[in-house]
């Protein structure tokens, strides 16, 4: 995963994006385009994408703290991208704006139980105390996950304005290549 420079520049505004996206949302509790960019970054970057969304997640440690509330985010938005990269990418047009959108939905109704194991580490509950902490979050997490399905909406938008700007800029996969070319 060698990067060269332009990347670089790319994969740090985008991460300034998502955290810059994340403090304009802030009024509105759960509700944000992480998720969005997460799954667009993933399907246009592939394994790359970690770059921007670790970016983001020191961002949110450096302006926010680097507090016990943050370390789960070393892993939740890898879940996110972990399952988007089991997809296939060879999806039919049609089905895939709905299966982004109900990953990103999945991943902000789940959003309380993937942090669940870290609070449990942190603050030593056991599994009673744990589950009562997850049942306790369940509205919070069913805004969560609304939200996210509703955001993401603009998913393939993202998606399709990322690769255009690689075309521009001639940074097309090997697989862009042949129908670009291909008049």
């Amino acid at each position: 995963m060698k990067l060269r420079t332009r990347e670089m520049a790319v994969f740090a505004m985008l991460g300034s994006v998502m955290y810059a996206s994340k403090i304009i949302m802030e009024a509105a509790p759960n509700i944000h385009l992480l998720g969005v960019f997460t799954i667009a970054f993933t399907v246009v970057y592939r394994q790359k994408a970690l770059y921007p969304i670790y970016i983001y997640v020191i961002l949110n440690g450096l302006f926010c703290g680097f507090a016990t509330w943050w370390i789960p985010y070393l892993y939740l938005w890898t879940v996110l991208w972990g399952t988007v990269m089991l997809l296939p990418r060879n999806m039919p047009g049609k089905i895939r704006p709905i299966v982004y959108m109900a990953v990103c939905a999945a991943h902000g109704f789940l959003y309380g139980t993937l942090y669940a194991p870290a609070q449990a580490a942190l603050f030593g509950l056991d599994l009673q105390k744990t589950i009562a902490w997850i049942i306790a979050g369940l509205p919070y997490d069913f805004i969560h996950g609304v939200s996210n399905f509703f955001c993401g909406i603009l998913i393939v938008p993202v998606i399709s304005v990322l690769r255009l700007a690689e075309r521009i800029t001639g940074n097309e996969t090997a697989a862009d290549l042949p129908s670009r070319h291909s008049r």
